[in-house]
């Protein structure tokens, strides 16, 4: 009779109860996609193609547009936390998900629906919240309601999504919003939508989340080999500060209001700017054009199997036409880091911090 009581209260535990580990979910697009898009079939922003994915783990295409890690990545692994897989990795399941959390990210993803829309398949931000709230009835099923709660507001949530819906949607006259709006009523009505997303997210159990600022858009390879002179394009920019500025103070506010929020803003547009403005103070020889490209023949929208690579990838601040190497994602993420004073889950500031993995390690493999 004892036997069976201990066994019965044992499998009580095993079934009903979770002894979970502290993990992300990170909401993005492809400065964080860890390789959903790679599932959508029919998506024209894929990084399935040589040389992405270079300096990372086996060296092969993973999905992640860059040739190392995302900043997401770097983050994650200064607090010790595990990376998150794919959604849509046919690998993932309740077990992954309770271990490594989930990654939602999309490249061409916006904080609108109608963002991004030319790449024909993207995850947006709404549609990533809804997958998310497909994974919560999954692990309610898994482990039951109350540890489930329990589980989702332990966890750490990233937000890191804007660009495409200047860059892929107000800046392009192709989209209706460019010519519905100007740039002050269009930067509130995505203050208007992220409101309704970080609230959404803090009711689906969010409390700890950290929303990425934009950095210096004008500056990536491709405004500036758009522009007349080949200069960083100073409204892109403008734009960009613009936006920063507003989802700080949303940010903020929504931290001071909702129950038990700490919501943060992380900003690098500084630093990064100063990057690009004095790339040798930084350790980097070119902060104007992709490592990976077609030489002279510019744009090159991807980086696939033709293309040259530059003879040092470290000396980089982007990889191709959009996105940051992995070198200049470190440098972000150490300023993030060092502003918003990360720490690990149970770690004390007297705690001394763990270096974050290198881009070509064996961990790096996923």
């Amino acid at each position: 009779m004892k036997l069976t009581l201990t066994l019965t209260i044992f499998l009580a535990v095993v079934i009903g109860g979770c002894n979970c580990k502290i993990v992300q979910f990170i909401f993005g697009d492809s400065l964080s996609d860890v390789g959903n898009n790679n599932f959508l079939s029919k998506s024209l922003a894929r990084a399935n193609l040589p040389w992405y994915g270079i300096d990372f783990g086996s060296g092969l295409p993973n999905g992640r547009f860059c040739n190392g890690r995302t900043v997401a990545d770097i983050i994650g692994d200064e607090m010790g936390l595990p990376r998150p897989p794919a959604y849509l990795d046919q690998s993932l399941t309740e077990d992954v998900i309770l271990s490594n959390g989930v990654n939602f990210a999309s490249g061409g993803g916006g904080i609108l629906n109608e963002t991004g829309s030319l790449f024909i398949q993207r995850l947006s931000l709404y549609k990533q919240i809804e997958l998310f709230q497909g994974i919560q009835d999954l692990i309610r099923e898994k482990i039951g309601s109350k540890e489930a709660n329990k589980f989702f507001q332990q966890a750490r949530y990233v937000v890191a999504l804007g660009s495409n819906d200047f860059i892929n949607n107000y800046l392009m006259p192709v989209y209706k919003d460019s010519w519905t709006y100007n740039d002050k009523s269009f930067i509130q009505y995505l203050m208007d939508t992220q409101r309704s997303q970080l609230t959404l997210l803090h009711s689906l159990g969010a409390r700890e989340l950290m929303v990425f600022g934009l950095g210096p858009m004008g500056c990536i390879p491709l405004q500036r080999v758009l522009s007349t002179d080949g200069q960083c394009q100073d409204k892109t920019n403008q734009l960009a500060l613009a936006f920063n500025k507003a989802t700080n103070e949303l940010v903020e506010e929504l931290s001071n209001t909702l129950p038990n929020a700490s919501y943060k803003f992380g900003d690098a547009y500084d630093v990064v700017n100063d990057v690009i403005t004095n790339p040798g103070n930084y350790g980097f020889s070119n902060s104007d054009s992709p490592c990976c490209s077609f030489g002279k023949i510019r744009p090159a929208l991807t980086c696939n199997p033709a293309s040259t690579l530059c003879s040092d990838r470290s000396k980089y601040v982007f990889w191709d036409e959009y996105h940051p190497s992995d070198s200049a994602n470190q440098l972000i993420a150490k300023e993030l880091i060092k502003k918003l004073g990360f720490l690990k889950p149970n770690q004390t500031d007297a705690s001394p911090p763990t270096p974050a993995l290198g881009p070509s390690s064996d961990d790096d493999e996923q």
